[in-house]
């Protein structure tokens, strides 16, 4: 496959909205529409005392609150430790002593170019006073793991990244 034109239709601060044109091999040639941005991180913060960190944040698309470990994007100044460092305070008050890159993916591979990188944050120290975006309404709160996958068991969870971290994560923090 080979790209013969690649067009921007829209642009904000957090993506662009893209149109290409494409040839096949066999002579083919098509559009393909699709999203794009600098990235994202998903951090697993976990407590010393084996509970996960959560948020319940309201999503404008599904109006309602979703359950999610804390992330967001990778803005165009910093690498992802960077923005997974700044979305773990801005959203939880934590600062970790450490922060391990553990898995990275394509969340919506077919749709989007969003890649996906999942930290493991552990040695968490609470800072006083951290307020999070002012666009989000966000709620901090705990669970163990198995009241994490009870959560899974009963729908309560239903952001796909967090789905994702998870089952990547699971094994290793279960141990």
């Amino acid at each position: 496959m080979s790209t013969i034109s690649s067009e921007i239709i829209h642009e904000n601060p957090w993506w662009k909205y893209k149109h290409d044109k494409y040839s096949l091999a066999n002579g083919v040639k098509g559009d393909y529409y699709f999203g794009e941005s600098n990235g994202n991180v998903m951090v697993l913060p976990l407590l010393d005392d084996g509970r996960l960190t959560l948020t319940r944040q309201y999503r404008y698309l599904r109006d309602k609150p979703s359950v999610e470990f804390p992330g967001g994007g990778v803005r165009a100044d910093e690498s992802p430790t960077e923005a997974a460092k700044r979305e773990l305070l801005e959203e939880t008050g934590y600062v970790a002593e450490e922060l391990n890159l553990i898995a990275e993916f394509e969340g919506l591979n077919g749709l989007f170019k969003d890649h996906t990188s999942l930290f493991l944050a552990t040695g968490l120290t609470l800072t006083p006073n951290v307020k999070p975006d002012d666009s989000e309404i966000m709620e901090v709160f705990y669970r163990r793991p198995d009241e994490f996958d009870e959560m899974l068991k009963n729908n309560e969870i239903w952001c796909g990244q967090t789905l994702a971290a998870w089952a990547i994560a699971r094994d290793r923090i279960m141990q």
